[in-house]
């Protein structure tokens, strides 16, 4: 519709995504009334016959509930969708951003959605397209959709063969992108400075913490990983801990550091008694009683509260990125291992942390800028006649001690 004006649309929160704790159905999408809405219901199926984690069932289901409250908004069925409704959806997306929430303390205040005027990130947009494109794909194989897609390709690129001028040297570039898919800004990964490492590391209030950092930066494992390990998953005596990856949900043995299982020790004496024994039983517990195995919302909170007291703002996730610039600048240690303890399926994700920190590139920099002032100012000072003592003249044009 080109009357439609997205500057007075309002998108209620209404719905929401359901999780139910079922291995058959992890989650569950509700429309305003509450009821499951059956087309993405059916998607989630698919999702895991293909093989998908719940994962990626949840981060999914959020962009079809982002995309269902914009159609419930403005009247138009899933079904009936056109390209119209999805150009204005993702120039929604750009412009009008992303609504105000309500506190999570307070659940009964009207939920009605006001415009931040802080657009979606790129990434988070690239990748509701992407989702988007996919579900109404499964319904249009299914003929429980529409007969076109309103996430078409671009058109400039989906009626060749992708890849037809491949050069076989480099890589294949990822040539069917989506008409309406933003791009993307490549970002080199953010890792922490040392000083500020250890400002975050002596702020952590318990060995638990202390232990859990430690593996973090040792290890490269992401957030969710090392909550995976059990306690029959620590090995002391090997350095080793055993985590399940997140991808392909497989066991993968990550060697760690010395002062890791020293803390991680400190850890398991402190709550000797109150946690459950056992090989399969969770490695990391609350400390508050009574004791509920840790969540990464947990950590992550954890983590964001020692960082706010020592003044930065690094994220749990940057922890990855430290241990994997750590590991690539070890001219010891090759790049394909460090690929197979950070776990990447390309060698060229791991070359990202090839790329030079910003705080060293500054650095140094700053020193190449300070370095051509002082061969300016050398330069600029002529050589004393020969017979003249350099002392003497700076104290007679009074220059001495400058």
């Amino acid at each position: 519709m080109l009357d439609r004006d997205l500057a007075l649309l309002a998108v209620p929160l209404v719905g929401g995504l359901d999780e139910t704790g079922s291995r058959w159905e992890p989650y569950r999408l509700l429309d305003p009334a509450g009821e499951p809405v059956r087309p993405a219901a059916e998607f989630f199926v698919d999702l895991q016959a293909c093989g998908r984690s719940q994962a990626t069932v949840r981060s999914y289901a959020m962009d079809l509930l982002r995309w269902f409250r914009f159609c419930w908004a403005t009247g138009t069925p899933w079904d009936r969708a056109t390209r119209a409704e999805a150009r204005d959806f993702c120039r929604w997306m750009l412009i009008a951003g992303k609504p105000d929430r309500p506190h999570w303390r307070a659940p009964g205040q009207v939920q009605v959605a006001k415009s931040s005027g802080v657009a979606y990130a790129p990434s988070v947009r690239a990748h509701c397209e992407t989702v988007l494109r996919s579900f109404y794909d499964y319904h249009l194989d299914a003929g429980s959709g529409p007969v076109i897609n309103p996430f078409p390709l671009d058109r400039s690129r989906r009626s060749a063969r992708a890849n037809a001028h491949h050069n076989p040297m480099e890589q294949f570039r990822k040539e069917r992108a989506g008409l309406y898919r933003p791009r993307v800004p490549s970002r080199v990964p953010r890792s922490v400075p040392d000083e500020e490492f250890n400002g975050i590391f002596a702020r952590l209030p318990s060995h638990r913490d202390r232990a859990m950092v430690a593996f973090y930066v040792s290890t490269g494992a992401r957030a969710s990983e090392l909550l995976s390990v059990t306690q029959g998953g620590a090995d002391p005596g090997r350095q080793l801990i055993t985590v399940t990856r997140k991808g392909s949900g497989e066991l993968q043995e990550l060697p760690a550091s010395t002062d890791a299982f020293v803390w991680l020790r400190l850890y398991q004496v402190e709550m000797e008694g109150l946690i459950p024994k056992g090989r399969r039983q969770p490695l990391w517990w609350t400390l508050r009683r009574p004791v509920r195995p840790l969540t990464y919302h947990a950590v992550h909170r954890m983590f964001e509260r020692a960082g706010q007291a020592a003044g930065s703002s690094a994220t749990l996730h940057a922890l990855r990125h430290t241990a994997a610039y750590r590991m690539a600048e070890d001219p010891q240690l090759p790049l394909t291992d460090v690929q197979l303890v950070l776990g990447h399926a390309q060698l060229t994700t791991t070359q990202i942390y090839l790329t030079p920190r910003k705080e060293e590139v500054i650095r140094r920099l700053l020193g190449h800028h300070a370095e051509q002032a002082r061969q300016a100012a050398r330069r600029a000072t002529p050589p004393p006649a020969p017979g003249y003592r350099p002392e003497i003249l700076q104290v007679l044009f009074g220059t001495a001690g400058s």
